[in-house]
């Protein structure tokens, strides 16, 4: 993935800061938030796994589960035209229109790996 950084565990996006010319990383799918701050990836990494360390710790001593969790449902909104076209391609196929799209999906996530 780009601009994702893992450490032990938990991925971080990261991003370039112009106005305090650092990189900026953010741990992402925590109950809670934890950044992080360098001007290069070693430094990055080291910042990054200090503040995952801190977090857990504070997660800990509340009694928090550090990750969150996903119901595995979400929303979406489409233009009637796009639903009309996919649900007769999941017909076509002897899908349910949700088959489909998880289908989809899948298939997006495997050519970004």
């Amino acid at each position: 993935m780009i601009n994702v950084m893992e450490i032990d565990g938990y991925s971080a996006v990261v991003k370039y800061d112009p106005d305090i010319e650092m990189f900026r990383g953010e741990f992402l799918g925590l109950n809670g938030g934890a950044d992080f701050y360098a001007d290069n990836v070693k430094d990055l990494k080291t910042e990054g796994r200090k503040s995952l360390n801190v977090f857990l710790e504070m997660c800990a001593e509340e009694g928090i589960f550090p990750k969150k969790e996903y119901s595995g449902k979400f929303n979406l909104r489409i233009k009637k035209a796009l639903h009309e076209k996919l649900a007769i391609k999941a017909a076509s196929e002897g899908l349910s229109l949700n088959e489909l799209v998880i289908s989809l999906l899948s298939q997006a996530e495997n050519n970004n790996k």
